[in-house]
Formats: C-alpha cells, structure tokens, sequence
C-alpha cells in the first residue's frame, strides 16, 4: 500500500455541515472509511467509523443546509458529541492505519474533496489539534476521478455507471456516503490496475 501512493494512506471522509464555509458553519457529521489491499494489488475497504457532532459555540446553522440534510442538530436522539472529541475518536484509528501500512501521512479521498478536507481541517484549527493525519493540501476528488472514468460527477449517478448500489433515500447521511465514495475510489483504481496502468508505473520505476 505505501508505495501505490507514495508513502500516502488513502481514507475516505465525509462530511454533513449547515452551510458551506468551513469557518463559520457547523460541522454536523463526520464519516471515515480506511482502504486497505489484497495480495493481488486491489483496493478493499477497511474499517469505518461515524459520529454525530455538536455545532461548536457560535457556529452558523444556515436553515436551506438544514432542510437539504434534514438533520436537526439538537435532536438528543442523535448522540452528537463535541467536535474535538469527534475528531479525536476519527484520527486515532487514522494514524494507526497510516502506521500499519507503512505510510508517513492520510491522505484524504472525498467527493468534491476540497469541502470536506477544508471543514475537517478548520475544525482541527478550532479544537487546536496538532497531529491531523490528513495532507495539508492534497487529496484525490472522485468527482473528478469518476468524470475522467464514467463522464459523470454526481455522486449517484456515477456508482450507477460503476455497478455500485446507491439509494438515494440513504444520501446525505455522512457514514453512507463516505461508503459509497470509497467503493467508487476503489472500483476506478482497481479498473485502472486491471488495464494495466499501474503495472506499467510500477515497470517503469523497475
């Protein structure tokens, strides 16, 4: 796994927010899918792991966000715990993968990837959070990845083209979403193994 990317751990995330700037908007779910490989070079997902959050103190809740997600962010059914401590339980599994398989950093795979790496990194900011296992800047988007494989960006509509069950009632839950992006990341990095692709990389470092 180290050295399909580069010393980098692909884990996927997902997040559900009220609103779309990642200073001022509430972070209000929270999804980490981590891959791991077969003997035979092929992408597998690993573990996975949700949790509900709090809005932090002063956090904007944009009611448009909230009828889209349909999540109500006091609801105590929902078991939400504070952003830090989300964030804690979702990077101590991280960095054990990251160490497990020999890489030196995660590197984070979203759907529309800059979103969700740019709420998991100011809630890190906010909670004071030193040690984020995710790349400062880098990620791999599957939008892009499943428009250049599938000619199409939409989430759903692109596991339709890969083969990959979505149920659109089940979307915009953080934990469903994140499993879906994953099988999909996996599924056009396998494909492009399987064309030969990677093969002639890894030939070409030989």
């Amino acid at each position: 796994m180290s050295n399909r990317f580069r010393g980098y751990l692909p884990v996927v995330i997902d997040v559900e927010t009220a609103g779309f700037n990642s200073q001022t908007d509430a972070l209000l779910e929270i999804a980490a899918v981590t891959l791991t490989m077969d003997d035979d070079g092929n992408l597998l997902i690993d573990q996975s792991y949700e949790f509900n959050v709090d809005p932090f103190e002063g956090a904007n809740l944009e009611k448009a966000a909230l009828e889209f997600t349909g999540i109500d962010p006091y609801n105590p059914l929902r078991g939400a715990i504070p952003e830090q401590e989300a964030l804690e339980k979702i990077f101590k599994p991280i960095r054990k993968a990251v160490k497990a398989h020999n890489c030196k950093r995660a590197i984070l795979v979203g759907h529309n990837a800059s979103f969700d790496h740019g709420f998991v990194s100011a809630a890190a900011e906010r909670c004071d959070i030193k040690r984020n296992p995710f790349h400062p800047f880098s990620t791999f988007d599957t939008a892009t990845m499943a428009g250049l494989a599938f000619g199409h960006t939409v989430l759903a509509r692109a596991c339709d083209l890969a083969d990959i069950d979505f149920d659109g009632h089940q979307a915009h839950s953080a934990l469903y979403d994140t499993m879906k992006t994953a099988e999909l990341f996996c599924t056009i990095v396998n494909r492009w193994k399987d064309l030969g692709g990677w093969q002639m990389v890894q030939d070409n470092y030989e």
